[in-house]
Order: structure tokens, then sequence, then C-alpha cells
């Protein structure tokens, strides 16, 4: 009988070993210029890219988001999603625009798809039905060519993540991460607007953008947003960036992360009452008119 892996399928194109490892569950690795390997990992590879990681990566690049967008990346959906995102633009030899045979040129501020590996996190039933407790564990990928589990250096999967900076990364995408796992659960025959997809788009890669969105369109009349907040968000990058996530879930799914201004709302049930009572009025116009002409057509009918 052929065995199945982790995820209950029967190929594993991931590599990803048939075990659930939890933090404190132990393994060897360790990836640097000594092993054959090194930066094998770098090149034919989707590595998408979370609102933390494109906000550190300008920021270190020093380049706006616009300049980063056109020069490094290129648009994708997110996995099993019509969400719009973007990924790291490979060069013309299929490798990483960062790499370099000495190593990682932004290994500092490197992506979080980088940081995980060989490492990954599942949660099964996030962001699905309500009441369902979602299952987290961790995972190994074990690729043919990587050296690196070769290496005598032993880790806890907990000290593997502090050592990378996973637990950062984990923290700053968490709500997105949310979002994108709800809107997965939906499926593709849940369709979302162009204009929602815009918007996700926007506060998900620019920051900027998003902020003029916020202080100058319409945005906090229809909004309630206290004024602590407004100050934080209005020079504070992180601050803006969960804020935009709060926004996301609000307007995507109808959470009350951020509230609609009341007196909005109740201007805007005033002004559906008023449309369909015009609409009453009209039917009512029409049908009478509609009997008028009917009785009109019977009297001329009737004196032939």
């Amino acid at each position: 009988m052929t065995e199945k892996s982790l995820f209950g399928k029967e190929k594993n194109p991931s590599n990803i070993l048939p075990v659930k490892y939890t933090l404190d569950s132990k393994i060897k690795f360790r990836c640097h210029p000594g092993v054959s390997c090194f930066t094998a990992c770098c090149g034919d590879i989707d590595i998408i890219l979370t609102p933390f990681d494109i906000l550190r990566l300008r920021k270190h690049l020093n380049v706006n988001a616009d300049e980063f967008l056109a020069r490094f990346t290129t648009p994708t959906f997110i996995q099993k999603t019509d969400l719009p995102g973007v990924k790291i633009h490979l060069d013309d030899k299929g490798r990483c625009p960062f790499v370099t045979p000495e190593g990682c040129t932004i290994y500092s501020e490197r992506p979080s798809a980088c940081r995980y590996y060989p490492v990954g996190m599942a949660n099964f039933h996030e962001g699905g039905e309500d009441g369902v407790e979602s299952e987290q564990f961790f995972f190994v990928v074990k690729e043919p060519h990587c050296k690196g589990h070769e290496e005598d250096k032993e880790w806890t999967i907990r000290e593997w993540r502090e050592d990378q900076g996973v637990d950062l990364c984990d923290d700053m995408n968490r709500k997105w991460l949310e979002i994108v796992m709800r809107r997965k659960s939906f499926g593709f025959q849940a369709t979302m607007s162009d204009e929602a997809k815009k918007i996700f788009f926007m506060a998900s890669t620019d920051l900027d953008k998003f902020r003029h969105f916020v202080f100058y369109s319409s945005f906090l009349k229809t909004y309630d947003v206290d004024q602590e907040t407004l100050d934080k968000i209005k020079e504070d990058d992180i601050a803006m960036m969960q804020f935009s996530f709060s926004y996301l879930a609000s307007v995507l799914f109808g959470t009350e992360d951020i509230k609609m201004n009341e007196d909005l709302i109740k201007e805007r049930v005033q002004q559906i009452k008023d449309s369909q009572g015009d609409k009453e009025k009209e039917a009512e116009k029409m049908y009478d008119q509609l009997k008028g002409d009917r009785e009109a057509m019977q009297a001329h009918l009737s004196t032939k």
C-alpha cells in the first residue's frame, strides 16, 4: 500500500516530511556558504511578498513603493484566491535578483518565505467555519538537493524561528494572512468586485497611497476613526499597515474592526427608503396611466 503524506496525498511534490512538528520538536539544519548547495534554493521559486516584506525591503533599498514594485516584482494572485499580490521578479536565469554567489544582498530584510525555509507552519480551519478551532502545527521541507539537512547543528523549531526572525514576521503579517485564509475558504465560486481587488492591492503594497486615500478622500467622513489612531497612522508605517488590515477585514468581510459613521448610515438608509418610495409612486402612476388607457380604449370600442 502506498504511504500517504502528512496532507493525505499519495504524491508529495513539495517534499514535505510526513510528520507534525511542535515548537519543541528538534531538527538538524544549517545553511552557510560552505554547503555545496548554497543559494540553490534562490531560483525557480515563487516568493510571494507580504505587506511587511514590501515595507521592509523598500525602506532597506531606499525606494518608494512604485519604484520597488516596478523594478523588483511581478503581479500575481495569492495562492488559491482571486486576491491580487506581487512576487519577486526573477532574472533571466530564473534567479532572485538579490542573490549573488556570495549570498543574499538583502539577508537582514529578506522576505518571510525565505525565513521560513525549511520549516513551514500549517493552520487548518483558520478563517473557515465559526466555532471551529484552528489546529496549528509545523512541518519540514526536505528537498533532495538541499545539503543543509546533513549539517550537525540541532535546533528546536522554536529556536529556529527565533533565530530567523520568523516570529516578528508572523506578528506583523497575522491579520493580513487571516484575511487571505478567510478569502481562500470561500473558494473561487465567490466573486470579488474589481474595486475591492484594487483596494486590497493598494493596502497590501503601497502604504503611501493608502495613507493618502485615508486622509484625502471621503474615508474619514465614511468611517469613525479616533484622533489617537489618526495621529499614529499619519507618521507610523507599522501602525498604518495594521490599520489597513483592519480596514480590509471590515470592507471585505463586514467585520467591525473599523465602524462606519452612524450618521452616514442613517442618511443612506433614508436615501434607500426615499428611493423605494419614489419607485412605488412611479409604479402607482404607471398603473393609473395604464388603467386609464385601457378604460379609454374600451370606451372607444363600445361606441363603434
